[in-house]
């Protein structure tokens, strides 16, 4: 028994020797090769390849294959795990000299998530006393599909991008039939130069671009070659008597509403170096189009869609191997509250001039029109259909790069109604009260200097509200805002938006009081109440506004999108519900007697309303300045009232002032009844 007890001890004795502290295990060995593999350090993993690995697959083939491959897949998150060896597989190892360790690959790759099992063998090697274990490698390592051999393929499929419509669902930017205008170089004929100048000119596009295309690698003389792109309504009958010249119909955007909802709608481009490399890797491509302006660009995201992308091994003779797929997913459609038909209808009143105009239901909050003149078609910026025509809209005096519904600006007279309302609110105008005004023009004391408000007519006796609003009184409101003092008139304009972000899903320049939010100098008080001084407003938030008083003194959020919640408030009890409807009497009675009545009194919709004239001075004492008439205006019965428009037509002075918008609005209303 004492000799079978010796024995044992001597055995176990020489295993520990063997698995000494000083000698390293497979299981250490592979956690380091596993480690430099989670780092991608490619290098330093070749280094730990056994010999017969190296012989059969050079630096090259390990290296610069592993680093490509996760390169061109986009492989990130990478993790390799193995269960290391138990202690009896252990010692067998460390007597045979060779072990087999499985091990578990994830990754996140461009097409989705890679998953494999795969299976390692070590082997010792080097001389006794410097021996060491290492990784009999094979491909089957990077992919086990490809442990036989194959290559790595990407295919992938763009997605529809989807459209823009109003809420009747017609088209303001869609995915149509378009003219690929292009040449067959075989068919040139006698004169190729004089074709492609004749070409040039029609397509603006360059010769030297023609020729460029024309020169590709792959062009023969039978072959199609693709220059430009057109929209279907363009009169290509001349293209066709051009020698060599062919087209063919595909896919491309295409904006019916052309230059009506230019600036509302945009359209996309080709995407930038620069605008790449904003991208998330992967999502976009060199050759990808983007969202430049507008709702293309707000709603890019949705409108884009996802690519389809696919990862197969490729075999000779086999079907190829699925590693990973993501199914392409077709962009979402935006449909908007606009009614294209308004949008066109305010759009062309406004024929040769420049200004804005904002369109809503003033009970639901939806938007019907955002109209910014003069404009742009986005289908001759995308196709490029006019020779220099980025410059010429450059060099335009009247701007129509401008996004002028996004832009705030001083509404006039047309701010009195919200003056009014506000003194009614606080209580610190009284419509029956009137005030003793004498004169033109009215100072109120030597802090003032030389500057004086002025009316536009004299009043036979005390001036009421309805008298002020009938006659636009600038002293009426003036006195009424420095009686109240700056923090009552701040707290209430404060109180109907302004300073704040319009909660509209397209960006809007916020309405400001003044520069600094404040009107503590009684001058500027005085001329912020008739809508000058410091003071802009936009379109939108005015339309908005006066929705205040067709809903019981709740001014009603605006909407774009027909998946919004409607007739939602966003201001509420800026006045009772009797003091709204003094307001909309006060309106009816301006639009009956004011300054619109010229073209609302008689008008086939009966319609109430306020103008506003915003004079662009340099200096106080400034007549020369130019003039931006307001008008906004609504139907008079309520069963009509869907429809409420703020237009501001830009230098009007000679042109009849605030009137002449007026005209334009009741025509507007008129076409539309």
């Amino acid at each position: 028994m004492k000799k079978i007890t010796i024995a044992l001890a001597a055995i176990i004795l020489v295993v520990l020797a063997g698995c000494s502290d000083d000698e390293v295990t497979p299981n250490e060995r592979f956690d380091t090769y596993v480690k430099h593999w989670n780092e991608q350090e490619f290098s330093d993993a070749y280094g730990m390849l056994s010999s017969e690995s190296t012989e059969t697959y050079p630096t090259e083939e390990y290296v610069d294959r592993y680093n490509k491959i996760y390169e061109d897949l986009a492989i990130s998150d990478l993790s390799i795990s193995f269960s290391k060896l138990e202690e009896e597989e252990l010692e067998t190892a460390m007597e045979e000299g060779t072990a087999t360790i499985p091990f578990k690959v994830a990754m996140e790759s461009m097409a989705g998530p890679i998953e494999f099992d795969y299976e390692a063998t070590l082997v010792q090697e080097g001389e006794e006393d410097e021996q060491n274990w290492y990784v009999q490698w094979d491909p089957g390592f990077i992919f086990p599909e490809l442990k036989d051999g194959g290559d790595i393929s990407i295919q992938s499929e763009a997605p529809t991008r989807g459209e823009i419509l109003d809420r009747n669902q017609m088209p303001l930017a869609i995915n149509d039939k378009v003219n690929e205008i292009g040449i067959i170089p075989g068919k040139l004929g006698s004169n190729p130069e004089q074709s492609k100048e004749e070409l040039s000119s029609f397509i603006g596009l360059s010769v030297d671009a023609i020729d460029e295309a024309l020169n590709a690698a792959w062009v023969e003389p039978d072959l199609f070659v693709p220059l430009k792109k057109v929209p279907s309504t363009n009169d290509l009958s001349p293209l066709w008597e051009i020698d060599g010249v062919a087209g063919r119909e595909v896919t491309g955007r295409v904006y019916p509403a052309g230059e009506a909802a230019g600036q509302l709608v945009g359209y996309i481009g080709n995407i930038t170096a620069e605008e790449l490399e904003e991208q998330e890797p992967g999502v976009y491509s060199a050759n990808d189009m983007i969202g430049k302006r507008g709702l293309e660009s707000l709603y890019e995201e949705q409108l884009k869609g996802k690519k389809g992308t696919r990862i197969e091994v490729i075999k000779e003779n086999q079907e190829p191997i699925v590693l990973a797929e993501t199914p392409v997913e077709n962009g979402k459609n935006i449909t908007l509250t606009i009614d294209v038909n308004v949008q066109e209808s305010i759009f062309d009143s406004y024929e040769e001039d420049a200004g804005t105009a904002a369109a809503i239901n003033p009970k639901t909050g939806e938007t019907l029109a955002l109209v910014s003149s003069p404009s742009f078609d986005p289908n001759e910026i995308l196709y490029g259909t006019k020779a220099n025509l980025w410059e010429t809209l450059q060099e335009d005096e009247q701007q129509p790069l401008l996004n002028r519904f996004s832009s705030t600006f001083a509404p006039g007279s047309a701010l009195k109604p919200i003056t009014s309302a506000i003194g009614l609110k606080n209580g610190n105008i009284d419509p029956d009260e009137g005030l003793e005004i004498d004169g033109l023009t009215w100072s109120n004391g030597k802090g003032w200097g030389d500057y004086a408000v002025r009316r536009v007519s004299e009043s036979s006796g005390p001036v009421d509200l309805k008298d002020a609003l009938v006659r636009s009184d600038n002293i009426y409101f003036a006195m009424q805002a420095v009686n109240m003092g700056s923090e009552a008139y701040v707290k209430g304009l404060k109180e109907f938006g302004f300073g704040e972000d319009l909660p509209y899903e397209y960006p809007f320049t916020a309405s400001s009081i003044s520069s600094d939010g404040k009107l503590d100098d009684e001058v500027l008080l005085a001329n912020s109440s008739y809508g000058q001084g410091q003071l802009e407003m936009s379109s939108l938030h005015l339309a908005t506004a006066y929705t205040t008083f067709l809903n019981e003194g709740n001014m009603i959020k605006p909407t774009l999108l027909t998946s919004e919640e409607t007739a939602q408030v966003w201001k509420e009890n800026l006045l009772d519900s009797d003091q709204a409807n003094l307001m909309k009497d006060l309106l009816y009675e301006v639009g009956q007697s004011g300054t619109p009545s010229k073209y609302t009194a008689d008008s086939e919709v009966g319609i109430s309303g306020k103008t506003g004239t915003a004079e662009l001075k340099l200096t106080t004492e400034d007549d020369s300045g130019e003039e931006n008439g307001w008008f906004v205006g609504f139907p008079t019965k309520e069963s009509e009232q869907d429809l409420l428009i703020a237009m501001m037509v830009e230098n009007v002075k000679e042109k009849g002032g605030s009137v002449y918008t007026t005209k334009k609005v009741v025509d507007v209303f008129n076409e539309l009844k």
